[in-house]
């Protein structure tokens, strides 16, 4: 059996929840710095205070996945269960953030933030999959990125909006402005609605449904056994998270480096438990099954990683230093209390707006024009390449209106990579496993933001002392290596 074709209402309704996630998305990128230093944070500081966000998506990804695959209850499904809970946790984040009074209640609702959208996005990227034959992944995950662009221009204009409506965008020192805070409880109540209409207006298909679906090669997909895996490797990985905490300890290396060091500790640890429950005949733990899923990974997905792990360190570092780097060197303030940054502040939500406009556009006309003739690979790989042009260009350019000539770049970049990965990659999973590799495939989503929050402030502060610009050349280099990588793949 074959799924039934989707028409243009299905995909609206599969996918529209993601606009409301991308405004909360939308919301905690172009603003958190800016919380963060209205609360009192230097700029060396922002990477740590940003650690948070990643490193759940890390913890949380793999294992909703992992759950969602295995979740039915019954006309609420298989993944909507996870859309709604996520959204009402991510409502309420957002209804706190702006009543944050200090760093470390910023730093939590950030956490909490992310956790709660990392729990509502990851089955969207999986539900795409499920509901929509292989012939239709290319237009659903263009619909998809068409909602999360509209959605990040939204929630990226709306402090800009009410600033322009008379809203104060100025508060006294150690408080949020007013445009922030209520375009906060806007996105909240806006992220919740939008997910409520795809948990209503669809229905998933049952487990005897999509057991008929899938074909032979999906039903003989298993994880490697891990009972005859090798415990050497586990040490090893061990062994170079102490090396690292070591170089922290004798360098004087910016202490959120330990974070890295833990995190390479951390997953030796669990592949050597996971090792043990097989042989000890509990296999069928859930840590043995993602670490299995992990060492099980299809070839194309090994590549695909490389890709993301570069594309994604030039997201991040966009997202923490644009709002530093475009209030002081377009708007000539460093300053956080002045009016001079706070205006940057909100242009930047601006050139966010353009980038994620630009992309919503570009994923419903350009990608699939220009896939057609040439292929998904080389599509992604000139994508990339225009996205590098954009953040090179912060080097050279001091007018604020021409950076949306480079948001131009940067948006068709985004676009690709929010929707070409994922449809080279849906169709070569199992539909079986299709939600814990979804979230084991983000997990290089997220490493490059970690090594991003933990090394870059090392770095600016070791060669770039307060000349944020030089993180722009950062951002260009890695999507440079991403579009070379990119041309391995035949796709």
């Amino acid at each position: 059996m074959d799924k039934p074709k989707q028409g243009f209402a299905g995909l609206w309704n599969i996918s529209f929840g993601f606009f409301g996630i991308q405004i909360g998305f939308a919301l905690q990128n172009a603003n958190m710095s800016r919380v963060f230093q209205s609360l009192g944070s230097s700029i060396d500081d922002l990477s740590a205070l940003w650690v948070a966000a990643p490193l759940t998506g890390l913890l949380v990804q793999p294992i909703v996945g992992h759950l969602s695959d295995r979740t039915w209850l019954g006309r609420l499904g298989r993944r909507r269960p996870y859309f709604l809970a996520g959204a009402t946790l991510s409502a309420l984040a957002l209804l706190g953030m702006p009543q944050s009074d200090g760093l470390l209640m910023a730093a939590l609702l950030l956490w909490m933030l992310d956790a709660s959208l990392n729990i509502s996005m990851e089955p969207f990227r999986a539900f795409v999959g499920d509901m929509l034959r292989k012939d239709q992944h290319i237009i659903g995950y263009a619909v998809q990125t068409a909602f999360i662009g509209a959605g990040a221009v939204v929630g990226s204009l709306f402090p800009y909006m009410l600033d322009h409506l008379g809203v104060p965008n100025v508060a006294a020192a150690g408080q949020v402005p007013d445009t922030v805070r209520y375009s906060f409880w806007a996105g909240g109540a806006a992220l919740l609605a939008a997910v409520l209409w795809t948990v209503l207006t669809t229905r998933e298909y049952t487990p005897d449904q999509m057991r008929a679906f899938a074909d032979a090669d999906d039903a003989a997909a298993t994880a490697p056994d891990l009972a005859g895996r090798a415990i050497g490797p586990c040490f090893a990985w061990i062994g170079v998270g102490a090396v690292i905490a070591l170089f922290v300890a004798l360098w004087a290396m910016e202490k959120e480096v330990y974070l890295l060091a833990g995190l390479l500790t951390g997953y030796g640890l669990a592949r050597l438990i996971a090792i043990l429950l097989a042989r000890a005949g509990r296999s069928a733990h859930m840590l043995a099954h993602i670490v299995a899923d992990i060492g099980g990974m299809p070839p194309i997905m090994r590549q695909l990683a490389w890709i993301q792990f570069f594309s994604w360190s030039a997201l991040f570092i966009m997202w923490i230093h644009t709002t530093p780097v475009v209030a002081q060197y377009m708007f000539g303030s460093a300053d956080p209390a002045s009016a001079a940054y706070q205006a940057g502040g909100n242009w930047v939500g601006v050139l966010f707006s353009v980038y994620n406009g630009v992309a919503a556009v570009a994923a419903l006309t350009l990608l699939p024009w220009v896939a057609a003739r040439i292929g998904k690979a080389r599509t992604h790989a000139l994508c990339l390449v225009a996205g590098a042009a954009g953040f090179g260009s912060f080097l050279v350019v001091r007018d604020p209106d021409l950076l949306l000539l480079s948001e131009v770049g940067i948006g068709i970049a985004w676009a690709s990579i929010l929707a070409m990965p994922y449809a080279m990659l849906a169709s070569s999973l199992p539909q079986a496993k299709l939600g814990v590799y979804m979230g084991v495939f983000n997990i290089f989503v997220v490493l490059p933001q970690l090594l991003v929050a933990t090394a870059m402030g090392s770095i600016m502060k070791a060669f770039f002392p307060g000349d944020p610009i030089w993180t722009m050349a950062f951002a260009a280099a890695t999507l440079l290596l991403a579009a070379l990588a990119t041309l391995r793949i035949r796709a």
